[in-house]
């Protein structure tokens, strides 16, 4: 795991990177992101091909992750050790991470700038996604065109993903065009991770209804304290770093502040009312904290739902 986090841009003060990435903190997520995995698979993957499933493809020993409900018990017993039973449609799951790479990325007040957190979640579910044959692509937006890379196998899938998301955020974020990209991309149902600060007009409601529809959607939004909070500290020059305007602002303002702040947590209700009504399960992860932990639980909860 050394080489993948080396594989990265140079870190400096301005560009601190994702923080401490351990190997442990990636098994524990990868258990979180499996047992979401062995649910498509063996539940949502299976039903969209009717037919496939029953045809045996192997009997293997049993790892951390695995949905017990596979177990051979007769192999089981056979042999002394745990197996589990793999069938024809369960051999490989495509993820595909959207990736926000627009100018309004760079922000950070925090620990870090909301780009460092989502390079970390991509590292995170690029890492457990391209475990066991599986495969991971990246769709990157921000630009005038969306980058793309078709979905890969291991370790190699994975440094691709990370090369391309090395490029500097630019341009405006274009989220609707990516999923009308993804769209026409993404031909085997697959599980579909947004990874954004969902900044700017909501103009992206029916592309996400249209993926959400034909794909498992997890959203991951990206977010800084102070887009939701002014802190006083007198005047300010507030810059749109999609659109490049400038506002002038005496933060020292109570009506001011609060004003900001029932905006921002307005914007926030519509985002979260729009993802529920697409059915996208939906975490909010900061620039300030232990992000890889909220990211893990909310996995994990999202994990319990689709088994039910």
């Amino acid at each position: 795991m050394n080489g993948l986090a080396a594989a990265g841009a140079r870190r400096s003060s301005a560009r601190p990177g994702p923080g401490t990435i351990t190997l442990e903190s990636l098994e524990a997520l990868e258990l979180a992101i499996g047992r979401r995995v062995d649910g498509l698979l063996a539940g949502d993957y299976r039903s969209a091909f009717a037919g496939l499933g029953s045809e045996l493809h192997q009997v293997r020993p049993y790892v951390a992750g695995d949905d017990v409900r596979r177990i051979d018990w007769a192999v089981s017993a056979r042999t002394g050790q745990t197996h589990v039973r793999v069938e024809l449609a369960e051999r490989v799951l495509v993820t595909w991470l959207l990736f926000d790479a627009s100018a309004s990325m760079a922000f950070g007040t925090a620990d870090r700038r909301k780009a460092d957190v989502a390079e970390g979640v991509a590292l995170a579910v690029g890492y457990t996604a391209t475990r066991r044959g599986n495969r991971l692509g990246v769709l990157a937006f921000g630009a005038d065109d969306p980058l793309w890379r078709r979905p890969r196998q291991g370790r190699r899938g994975l440094l691709l993903t990370l090369g391309a998301l090395r490029e500097d955020p630019a341009g405006a974020g274009g989220l609707a065009e990516a999923l009308a990209t993804l769209d026409g991309l993404a031909r085997q149902r697959s599980l579909v991770v947004v990874v954004s600060d969902f900044r700017g007009p909501l103009d992206w409601q029916r592309g996400l209804l249209r993926v959400a529809g034909r794909h498992p959607t997890l959203a991951v939004e990206i977010r800084d304290p102070r887009e939701q909070q002014l802190a006083d500290v007198g005047e300010l020059r507030l810059v749109d770093p999609e659109s490049g305007r400038q506002l002038r602002v005496d933060t020292s303002d109570r009506e001011l502040r609060e004003a900001f702040a029932l905006a921002a947590a307005s914007e926030r209700r519509e985002l979260v009312t729009l993802l529920a009504s697409a059915g996208v399960p939906h975490v909010a992860l900061s620039t300030e904290g232990d992000w890889l932990r909220a990211l893990a639980g909310f996995l994990r909860s999202s994990a319990k739902g689709a088994a039910r």
